[in-house]
């Protein structure tokens, strides 16, 4: 019964540390380590950007190639890659 409470708690934090925040502006951007965390929380900031315009899924005010690369790389830890490709059990029966 407690779980429900638990998952809904989780992703009200995780979205409320979202991209386009009014934190971030041109003369305090997003660095590497808020891009690696809005990759990572990029799939819950999707789905909420679906209902709510004024959350963002990338931030605009960043400084450039060390946002995209943390981006890039919480992306690529949530999904996994392409790690997924070659999965199959090399045991036989």
């Amino acid at each position: 019964m407690l779980k429900p409470f638990i998952l809904v708690f989780v992703i009200l934090m995780l979205a409320s540390c979202t991209a386009g925040d009014a934190l971030f502006t041109q003369d305090n951007p997003a660095g590497f380590w808020y891009g690696l965390w809005h990759g990572v929380i990029s799939v819950i900031t999707l789905v909420i950007h679906l209902f709510n315009e004024k959350v963002l899924v990338y931030e605009v005010n960043n400084v450039g190639g060390w946002y995209d690369f943390g981006f890039l790389l919480g992306v690529i830890c949530i999904w996994g890659g392409s790690s997924h490709v070659n999965c199959k059990s090399t045991e036989k029966k």
